[in-house]
């Protein structure tokens, strides 16, 4: 018999954190199919919650997209999709052994709702503001809980683990982007980004993390950019002990890491990491850097973000000839020689139109990703044979590790246009504040991003 969670269940399931599109909780209850899991719930937003729904999980554009995996765009739902999606497109791309696609699960109206209020107090206000959980949704995605190692919480062993938001790992190399973006070749995304958020006060700091260092292949670099994270985590990196979170924010943005923070962070790391006293974090960091630098994880996640080989300034061009409408980049351009530049994307044939267009969406997900690195540590100095087993040189432990990706959402095609507005506003701002025509961005660390390498 399919299991289904009712009413009475949801008081077994506790908040862990969220996303834009996803509210996840972890299982605190006894049962034993479900010790040791997490639950995916699809949000809605609060200003759209009681649209219509498609009865298909997809627009007849994206048939078209996804059409020759046979699997997806059989799906009857948006919940199947997105679970086949990682199943026959991510896995595929990122390796099988780093990618949990999880199982769908019924659940009842009631169980939502009454999720909805029991974690309602948890979560931060503006993600309230924004969005809670679909109600209307038949089915959540239980996936394995990726901060703990199988039945280790329960058997008393301690498990430290990391999760990072990588973001996009290089620097686009489209002949489409514009001479007048032309800081998009030399300035990150990332970096980029981060002013428009303190301009909007989303982010009270500009972040040192440049994912540049992180993608470098360079295992000093990568340390640079795992220290960084740990100096600003925002939302881009949170640590837990034994699946509890003790750094980093759950659902939103933390600030940056100060001292108080930081010794607390440290006494929490010496049941794990046998340092000496103030080296458990630097400890710590070494050990995630040392791991990412072995695993190869970020080469495979960097080779997935390059499909987006045409940036969106190319790619949106193939996306208003997929929906068959008239091209409103093209629209908007005054000068011949830009609509010259994109007269070959127009003069593509559909197949090659719907290649560009599936590429970009499968980077977004790449770009916006993240990985969890857990770590127990090993009895004796042995190395492992039924997990990755890595030496930590400074305390001379030996720990298992795994790396899984997580939040490989699949990206609706109607995004693209999004996308578009979005790096024309991030992209805009930035320019300005080059040119001294913005004065409320006054952060040091701003400034100082511009002249780095």
């Amino acid at each position: 018999m399919e299991t289904v969670l009712r009413e009475k269940d949801a008081t077994d399931w506790v908040y862990r954190g969220e996303g834009a599109a996803n509210l996840v909780l972890a299982y605190a209850g006894s049962s034993q199919a479900f010790i040791g899991k997490v639950m995916r719930i699809q949000k809605a937003p609060i200003n759209g919650s009681q649209r219509a729904r498609s009865p298909t999980a997809f627009s007849k554009y994206e048939y078209l997209l996804w059409g020759d995996i046979g699997n997806l765009v059989s799906s009857s739902d948006r919940d199947t999709a997105a679970q086949t999606f990682v199943q026959r497109v991510m896995s595929p791309l990122l390796g099988s052994k780093y990618v949990d696609a999880g199982k769908l699960i019924l659940v009842s109206r009631e169980f939502l709702e009454l999720a909805e209020k029991n974690v309602s107090s948890q979560r931060p206000s503006w993600r309230v503001n924004a969005g809670k959980i679909d109600t209307q949704r038949a089915y959540v995605l239980i996936l394995s809980d990726h901060s703990i190692f199988p039945h280790g919480a329960l058997e008393g062993e301690p498990c430290i683990s990391v999760e990072i938001k990588p973001k996009c790992g290089f620097l686009p190399f489209s002949r489409f982007i514009t001479h007048a973006n032309a800081v998009k070749r030399c300035m990150t995304r990332f970096r980029m980004h981060q002013a428009l958020k303190l301009h909007q006060e989303e982010i009270s700091e500009f972040s040192d993390y440049d994912p540049l260092d992180l993608f470098s292949g360079s295992k000093d670099r990568i340390l640079k950019a795992i220290k960084d994270l740990f100096s600003t985590p925002q939302n881009n990196f949170r640590v837990f002990l034994n699946g509890s979170l003790i750094f980093g924010a759950l659902g939103g943005s933390a600030e940056s890491t100060d001292v108080i923070v930081g010794e607390a962070f440290e006494d929490a790391l010496k049941s794990v990491i046998l340092a000496d006293d103030g080296l458990c974090t630097t400890s710590l960091l070494e050990l995630v850097t040392e791991t990412l630098y072995k695993s190869g994880v970020l080469d495979r996640l960097l080779e997935v973000q390059k499909l987006d080989s045409l940036d969106i300034e190319g790619a949106i061009h193939a996306y208003y000839d997929v929906i068959s409408e008239p091209c409103v980049v093209c629209g908007q351009l005054n000068e011949d020689e830009e609509l010259h530049r994109y007269a070959s994307l127009h003069s593509l044939p559909l197949d090659q139109s719907l290649k560009i267009v599936k590429n970009f969406l499968i980077a977004a997900t790449a770009k916006d990703c993240s990985l969890m690195i857990s770590f127990r540590p090993r009895e004796g100095e042995e190395w492992g044979s039924s997990n990755n087993t890595i030496r930590l040189e400074s305390t001379g432990q030996f720990f298992d590790y795994k790396v899984y990706f997580i939040d490989l959402d699949l990206k609706p095609m109607k995004k693209m246009e999004e996308y578009y507005e979005l790096d024309k506003k991030i992209v805009s701002l930035y320019r300005k504040i080059e040119k001294g025509k913005v004065g409320d961005i006054s952060n040091a660390k701003f400034y100082e991003s511009k002249v780095e390498k």
